[in-house]
């Protein structure tokens, strides 16, 4: 089997999620080889090897932290160039998605965004992919180059199978484009203690039906309870009640949860080309004929403040 490069997602060496899902669906298509820029390796590469990778590339340069994308591009194209690999996988952020896109440009190659599935095929990989605002179902495969795929967070259970996981440097050179655009400063995001939007396994979203800002915390007290991430609709996010960027939607981040709960939001196809991967979904609305439970797996016809809070108490109860 060749081998199927995966370009490591990670905050300081600690390996984030996607990048398990990622090595996950490698193993399917050919071996895995971890591409790991910046610092921190010696605390990856033991969870890289756990979930299967036979070797991880890695670089740590100042590049990589002080400019945007295009060290990551350097980086990622000296791997393929060294491996030759079989497919190259990158998470489907939207860094993830400009890096691949450049890289495949560079290496003259097909590319395939937000795949939410890879298995193997006769003349390559094949990717599955949600597309027409997630209303079909897609399978595809790459017949130019090298294939650059990106899978969107929550599309495979991450699945250990310990593998050799070798350290090895990789050697970088970095082009005129590299330093063009600079970071300058940096201002951390806030910690809310919930989960990322777009990798939380539950997702608790709250739409126009919540009636203004002051009421989010009747979601909040869902997503808490369930250990979800908060997410918003449009007409939430555009009336001021929730942050942009916990918007779910066309405009806003698209998400494939195992569970999305859905609370007063009608379900624009806006919206539902952010969430219709999910894998169960749930509604509340007490519209009764709202396009939302065209989609869903179980709907409940009410009131979300008086449904809300009620499961709210019946998951602390069973919790508890």
């Amino acid at each position: 089997m060749g081998e199927v490069l995966v370009l490591v997602d990670h905050v300081d060496g600690a390996v984030r999620k996607p990048t398990l899902e990622l090595l996950t669906l490698a193993r399917r298509i050919g071996e895995p080889v971890a591409v790991f820029l910046g610092a921190g390796v010696d605390t990856a590469a033991p969870v890289l090897a756990e979930y299967g990778a036979v070797k991880v590339l890695a670089a740590d340069s100042a590049e990589f932290a002080d400019y945007l994308v295009v060290p990551k591009v350097d980086a990622l194209q000296a791997a393929a160039q060294a491996v030759e690999p079989v497919a190259v996988l990158v998470p489907s952020s939207a860094e993830g998605k400009e890096i691949a896109a450049r890289l495949a440009l560079r290496l003259g190659s097909g590319i395939i965004t937000d795949a939410t599935d890879v298995e193997p095929g006769d003349g390559g990989p094949v990717a599955t992919q949600a597309v027409f605002a997630a209303s079909f179902t897609t399978k595809s495969r790459i017949t130019t180059g090298v294939p650059v795929i990106t899978v969107k967070p929550n599309s495979a259970a991450p699945e250990a199978a310990p593998a050799a996981g070798t350290v090895e440097q990789l050697a970088v050179s970095f082009g005129e484009l590299a330093t063009g655009t600079k970071v300058l400063t940096r201002t951390p995001r806030e910690s809310t203690g919930r989960p990322e939007l777009t990798e939380a396994a539950i997702v608790v979203s709250g739409g126009r039906g919540v009636n203004g800002a002051e009421n989010f915390h009747v979601i909040e007290a869902l997503a808490d309870s369930l250990g979800a991430a908060v997410g918003a609709s449009r007409a939430a996010v555009d009336a001021g009640w929730y942050p942009h960027t916990n918007q779910v939607g066309q405009t806003g981040k698209s998400v494939s949860p195992q569970l999305y709960i859905a609370n007063g939001i009608s379900g624009a196809i806006q919206h539902r080309a952010g969430m219709q991967t999910s894998k169960t979904i749930v509604a509340v609305n007490k519209d009764a004929e709202a396009p939302i439970f065209d989609l869903v797996d179980y709907g409940v016809v009410g009131d979300l403040f008086q449904v809300v809070p009620q499961l709210t108490e019946e998951i602390t109860a069973r919790k508890g």
